[in-house]
């Protein structure tokens, strides 16, 4: 569906909207329903992180692509997230004897900067240390918990939850009929190091997502802008639990890991593998986003989702847009526009949560196949000299705004089409050679392809 995106003034500029949750999609809401001129009162649990002095949490790398950017945009806030990334153009996928090879393809960026433009509107107050204790489904009234004790209530018009896979808005949703909810722990956890600098430059080339696969766990690497990298090793919590000991950390590292020994230090190894223990990863999908015209779900609060297809912010992000373009189409009417928002945005994020599990096993493991890699440069092959027809998965997702579900559709009816004329060519090319009595390795990836595509435009005519 096709929204056109418009600030006009708002009918309902005395209206009440309460976003709970300061965080990234939190703080891009208020920044869209400031600019329509909406009362905006945003809640976060948390201390201002602006003011902290220490930050309680995690610093994770968050990779911004089209449709953040798009959503940014919108709030003219695209260029300054941006100058504050670092361009991501290819895989660097690290083999175990140590060689290394790219397989092209985003931006990260780190977007606390969002609370700074959601101030500056006037209509919109910044609340932090507010713990949600309740609220009301029938008449939107708010009860919260402040840092000195006191209890605040407040009444909106509209709450907008985005407070995280854990929601505390979510919870009145558990209450009512028909609401559907899942959540899944994967089995693999997580675990932060940090690769420094070399002589005061980046120790491996920093315009790529290094991946270490392995098969069934993967270490990756992204840049930051202090000329470190952030790596994650991803692996089963039990083989987690069998390393124990600094020597056995250096153990496994020689292992499956040894060109990133010296990157990292031996020394930081072994106390940083024990700093923190593993964190989980869940994914989570619910439905509807809506309650009646009072409270809808944005962000991980509606859609947690595994961080393997880099699509969690953008999909969060996207989920603003997507409500506001909605908002000009039906009027700013919340009666319809939250059912509406519903019946859009729940298909779209179910998909790319299972697109994310599924880039999981493609990253630590799939990348190691020749097969793989041969479809991949298939893929693009027919992109180059079809690009209407054939469009990579990956660039729909990341580059495009085709809706994720409308991808994921496309992706198997491609993958059905680039099988066919795989195995037909290759049937060809064996019949070619069988001929010719040519070894089929002569065959070269330019005749292939020049079958490839007598095949393709003979089956379309």
């Amino acid at each position: 569906m096709d929204y056109s995106t418009n600030f006009s003034k708002s009918t309902s500029k005395k209206k009440v909207v309460a976003v709970v949750g300061g965080g990234l999609v939190g703080a891009l809401n208020a920044c869209y329903f400031a600019k329509r001129g909406f009362q905006v009162e945003v809640f976060e649990s948390r201390e201002d992180i602006r003011q902290a002095k220490i930050v309680k949490g995690r610093s994770i790398n968050l990779a911004l692509s089209h449709r953040g950017r798009q959503a940014l945009k919108q709030v003219g806030m695209e260029d300054t997230i941006v100058s504050k990334g670092i361009p991501m153009h290819s895989r660097m996928i690290h083999s175990l004897n140590g060689t290394q090879y790219p397989i092209p393809y985003g931006k990260k960026g780190q977007v606390t900067l969002l609370l700074q433009p959601a101030e500056t509107y006037s209509n919109t107050k910044l609340n932090f240390a507010h713990k949600l204790l309740n609220w009301s489904t029938e008449t939107g009234a708010m009860t919260f918990l402040r840092a000195d004790g006191a209890k605040e209530e407040i009444q909106a018009d509209l709450i907008v939850g985005c407070d995280g896979a854990f929601s505390a808005i979510r919870k009145q949703f558990l209450r009512q009929s028909r609401f559907n909810f899942s959540q899944t722990y994967i089995p693999h956890g997580y675990l932060e190091l940090t690769m420094p600098p070399i002589n005061g430059e980046f120790a491996m080339k920093p315009n790529y997502l290094h991946i270490w696969p392995r098969n069934t766990f993967m270490m990756i690497a992204l840049p930051n802008l202090d000329k470190t990298f952030t790596c994650t090793l991803f692996m089963p919590f039990d083989e987690f639990e069998n390393v124990t000991t600094g020597d056995q950390v250096i153990e496994f590292f020689q292992k499956y890991f040894p060109d990133a020994i010296p990157l990292i230090g031996a020394d930081a190894l072994k106390r940083d593998y024990f700093r923190l223990p593993a964190q989980a990863m869940v994914s989570v999908k619910c439905s509807p986003y809506h309650l009646s015209d009072k409270c809808v779900l944005m962000g991980d609060a509606a859609h947690a989702v595994v961080p393997f297809y880099g699509q969690g912010m953008n999909a969060g992000f996207e989920d603003c847009l997507v409500f506001n373009e909605i908002m000009d189409q039906l009027n700013e009417d919340f009666s319809a526009v939250l059912p509406e928002y519903t019946r859009v945005r729940v298909p779209d994020d179910h998909a790319i949560a299972d697109l994310a599990m599924y880039n999981y096993v493609e990253m630590r493991s799939h990348v190691n196949s020749k097969w793989f890699l041969f479809r991949k440069y298939i893929d693009n092959f027919l992109h180059i000299i079809m690009p209407r027809t054939i469009i990579p998965l990956y660039t729909m997702v990341t580059f495009t705004r085709t809706r994720y579900h409308e991808a994921v559709k496309r992706w198997h009816w491609q993958d059905k089409v680039r099988n066919d004329i795989v195995h037909s060519s290759l049937y060809k090319g064996v019949e070619v050679t069988r001929r010719a009595c040519w070894p089929w390795h002569c065959l070269k990836f330019s005749d292939l392809a020049s079958l490839m595509t007598c095949h393709f435009f003979n089956k379309e005519n």
